[in-house]
């Protein structure tokens, strides 16, 4: 899959046509209100992602009688008025655009082999009948009732920065200030400032991480948060990153719904969201047009169009066009993406760029290593359950190096020893790894390397296993508690959430997903630990992040259309150099911190945009009620 390289952020984007398109369906037509379309995603896929992108659209093509001029300035996007919307601009009070007739026709025929998939994907685990119960509206969890103060630290996420991140709705003074309540013990008490709930859609482990600390913003400004994922992986890890909200009544956590109309009309009831959003792609026809009937603002954050999305979602130009218009905003991750959202017939208006949430950090750098000691004087012991916190320390004082019972082989085994990591690993990248880690290890300077193996999914775990131990390097295993020694060659972190856990530790950085058609995952995690990067040449999905930061030199990419042993051999001298020149692989990773910190004004930036439309929205219902 092949994909445009993207223009300079600070470029414009080129004169665009845009087709007339029909509107049969509007049920009260507002010409001058489109909205967005949906895309794809990374991560892997069980059932079909959106349903809609699978139905034939009969509808005649759309005729380019119209033309219309697309000028997004992306030096505007530093003037905080370029943030707010107008009532017109944004579409609050437009009208919503049904489905097309045969949508929902098609959904309902549907609908039992999309059962049939759920059972034979999750008949064997714990959580199947409340799967069930919410993918298709019997039932789902409470609503959240709590909004929480966010000095309270047992409630924000791991790692969750916790700085005042903007005003509030009303803008009254600092967040703080305005949501700390006190009771008589000195404890904080749960704030009383609720603004409502925010429903989330995040599709799998991907997205889930992009948007935790947009999420953990919304929550410390006072709303609170209804996550939905597709994916299990994805649940697995919403429930994980957000396990003590959940516990406490501030986030409520389920499958996403059919896009059946009864079931969604279910769905909403029980939640009564404020606003929607949703996270780079899977938008669904019949949510949005519940969504705009019911005056719910609906966003597309860090939205992205990749060219074969757009071709896709040009073929069902009635239902796209319809979903575009329901829609109220757009947040495009880059000019590429909004270009071709306008194509699909997203006003201008209604499309703001703002950057990639994948550069923002939800977990704080962990540790930047110094040279005398590439991991710190402590770390976290390998063979034992410990805990990061904030400041890259090790808060179970257990599971210290130099206090732990047992691990003091593992001390001298790590602290001397050149460590790269291959994180986020897919069938085929494991292979490739161990193969380039068999070279390294006949280096001079190489022969003690450790290479930590972290598969993305875990049904693969047992299978990368087998695999490293037909290839004879001798390993350890996560899962079952076992501790690195000297002569560890590979140690397969089969573990869920503990990603920074080996980013710390290691030297450089394979980030998955790159080797093959994936997409690639996201390489700022490392770099937000001074780790420099190495990727394939499979990055669609974070093209734009790779490419800036291979011009600054903290990534090295390995080049598209090479044969598999060329690519090998590259990624293979690019490990060599980085982990025999430490002080090489310090500067770059340095230089991608930097960036990182450099990017973290994309979160307040979001966050402004998505508060200013909850703002308006309601302003609307006040003065039409």
């Amino acid at each position: 899959m092949s994909y445009p390289s993207l223009p300079p952020a600070d470029s414009k984007l080129p004169e665009d046509s845009l087709a007339s398109q029909p509107n049969e369906t509007t049920l009260t037509t507002e010409s001058s209100n489109h909205a967005i379309e949906s895309t794809d995603s990374d991560s892997e896929i069980n059932p079909p992602r959106n349903l809609a992108a699978n139905v034939a659209d009969p509808s005649p093509k759309r005729s380019s009688a119209n033309k219309k001029t697309l000028i997004i300035d992306a030096e505007n996007l530093n003037d905080s008025n370029s943030l707010s919307l107008s009532d017109s601009e944004s579409g609050y009070g437009q009208s919503f655009t049904a489905p097309p007739w045969y949508y929902q026709g098609v959904i309902e025929l549907l609908k039992p082999f999309y059962r049939l998939s759920v059972w034979r994907r999750s008949k064997d685990n714990e959580n199947y009948q409340d799967e069930v119960a919410q993918r298709f509206g019997h039932r789902y969890p409470n609503r959240p009732i709590a909004a929480f103060n966010p000095i309270d630290s047992d409630l924000m996420g791991d790692g969750c920065n916790k700085q005042n991140l903007g005003n509030d709705l009303d803008n009254q003074g600092p967040l703080a200030s305005r949501l700390a309540l006190s009771n008589r013990d000195g404890s904080m008490a749960l704030s009383q400032s609720h603004k409502g709930v925010i429903w989330c859609h995040a599709v799998s482990l991907g997205e889930t991480n992009t948007v935790a600390p947009l999420l953990e913003a919304l929550m410390a400004a006072g709303f609170s948060i209804w996550l939905t994922n597709t994916t299990q992986t994805g649940f697995a890890r919403g429930e994980k990153l957000f396990a003590s909200q959940i516990a406490k009544g501030v986030v409520s956590h389920s499958y996403v719904p059919i896009d059946s109309d009864k079931v969604i009309d279910e769905f909403l009831a029980h939640v009564q969201p404020i606003a929607a959003l949703f996270v780079e792609t899977e938008l669904w026809a019949s949510i949005l047009s519940k969504l705009a009937a019911q005056k719910i603002p609906s966003i597309l954050v860090n939205g992205r169009l990749s060219e074969a999305s757009f071709k896709r979602y040009q073929k069902i130009s009635r239902i796209s066009a319809g979903m575009m218009r329901n829609l109220s905003l757009i947040i495009a991750q880059d000019a590429d993406s909004a270009k071709r959202f306008r194509q699909l017939g997203a006003a201008s208006a209604k499309i703001r760029l703002s950057g990639s949430l994948k550069w923002v950090i939800s977990t704080p750098s962990l540790l930047v290593k110094d040279n005398q000691n590439q991991f710190g004087s402590t770390g976290p012991n390998l063979g034992m359950d410990a805990d990061i916190d904030a400041n890259g320390k090790d808060t179970d004082s257990s599971s210290s190096f130099n206090q732990s019972e047992g691990v003091s082989t593992a001390t001298s085994a790590l602290n001397s020893r050149p460590i790269w990591v291959a994180a986020s690993t897919h069938e085929g990248e494991e292979a490739i790894a161990l193969e380039v880690h068999q070279r390294l290890l006949a280096n001079d300077g190489l022969s003690d390397s450790l290479l930590i193996l972290v598969p993305r999914h875990p049904e693969r775990f047992d299978s990368v296993a087998q695999l490293i131990e037909r290839s004879g390097l001798r390993m350890a295993r996560r899962s079952l508690g076992e501790t690195i020694i000297a002569d560890t060659q590979v140690y397969l972190a089969d573990s869920m959430g503990e990603l920074m856990r080996w980013y710390q530790l290691a030297q450089v950085a394979l980030v998955g997903g790159s080797l093959v058609k994936v997409g690639g995952h996201n390489p700022i995690e490392a770099l937000s630990l001074a780790t420099p990067v190495v990727m394939g040449p499979y990055t669609q999905s974070c093209h734009e992040v790779v490419r800036h930061l291979q011009a600054l030199g903290a990534l090295y990419q390995i080049s598209s259309g090479l044969p598999p042993q060329q690519m090998s051999g590259l990624l293979h001298d690019q490990l060599l150099f980085w982990l025999t020149h430490p002080t090489e692989a310090r500067r770059a990773g340095l230089l991608g911190l930097s960036e990182v910190k450099q990017q973290q004004r994309i979160l307040p930036q979001q966050l402004e945009i998505i508060v200013d439309v909850i703002k308006r929205s309601n302003l609307t219902k006040t003065n039409q009620a």
